[in-house]
């Protein structure tokens, strides 16, 4: 159903389908958290932004994440401020042939280089969609417990360093994403996954985080009144290019246009849906 209720808020919209217990997590947040994390966005000076994204599953990088930063950098240089996208080389292709400024992160990337890298770019604030946290245990692990630290480079040492100095948003759809850390202990524990440790200034969180940065546009566009929602098919336009790039549905690990199981008719009604709500 394509139609979105008249009662239904952007928050409700992204949180539709949830099967990995968001909705359980939604009582320990702000209810409007995407209005809170597009109010935070709009209080940034005109710069430079981080976005971090790439998960990796199964000697690939996922569906979920890449889509929904690409969408989001798009909406923000409409807005005037200059996205650069931090990534590793699972990414590779994603975003370059759309003339975004990427970085590739090594996978063994040193503490001197993160620190370089805030200092050369001095970023207004930082987006984190779909990329994995480091754990109580130090680790990266996947939704099945899995220790992917191997195939996953720190860029979430990008928002242990901003803590309290750079304004940050993460979002994230399972527990184990940059910015869970603001889900408090017990809440967490309903949830059985290793939490990311990692806190964010704002933590939004959906069923698919493609979809929270989704639901941030719309809020940046109802906010705004500037029209900057993808148009329609664009998002499943990209999820086609990155498939053929490698990418894979982070649930059954197959190369085929989906994300975490959802098939892009589900994409489709959450986009239009949230393109309702916006300007």
């Amino acid at each position: 159903m394509d139609a979105v209720r008249e009662e239904e808020t952007i928050e409700d919209i992204v949180l539709r389908h949830s099967t990995r217990g968001m909705t359980l997590l939604r009582k320990h947040l702000p209810k409007d958290f995407c209005h809170r994390a597009a109010e935070e966005i709009l209080r940034w000076d005109k710069g430079t932004i981080l976005l971090t994204t790439g998960f990796y599953v199964a000697g690939f990088a996922e569906t979920d994440g890449p889509v929904g930063t690409v969408m989001l950098a798009k909406a923000l240089q409409k807005l005037g401020y200059t996205p650069v996208i931090v990534t590793d080389s699972y990414c590779e292709g994603f975003f370059d042939h759309l003339g975004m400024d990427v970085i590739y992160m090594s996978l063994q990337e040193k503490t001197e280089a993160i620190d370089g890298l805030l200092e050369e770019l001095k970023p207004v604030g930082m987006i984190s969609i779909e990329r994995c946290g480091k754990n109580a245990n130090g680790t990266y692990a996947n939704m099945r417990g899995v220790d992917i630290s191997p195939y996953t480079a720190p860029c979430d040492e990008l928002f242990k360093k901003a803590r309290y100095k750079i304004p940050t948003i993460g979002v994230g759809d399972g527990g184990n994403e940059i910015g869970m850390g603001n889900i408090p202990e017990d809440a967490a524990k309903m949830l059985d996954i290793d939490f990311c440790k990692i806190k964010t200034t704002v933590l939004v969180i959906a069923s698919v985080s493609n979809w929270g940065a989704y639901g941030i546009i719309a809020a940046l566009e109802e906010i705004t009144r500037i029209p900057i929602f993808p148009e329609k098919g664009k998002t499943v336009q990209y999820i086609h290019k990155i498939v053929e790039l490698g990418s894979v549905d982070g649930v059954s690990h197959k190369h085929t246009p989906s994300v975490d199981g959802f098939d892009l008719t589900v994409e489709q009604e959450i986009t239009n849906s949230l393109r309702s709500k916006g300007a």
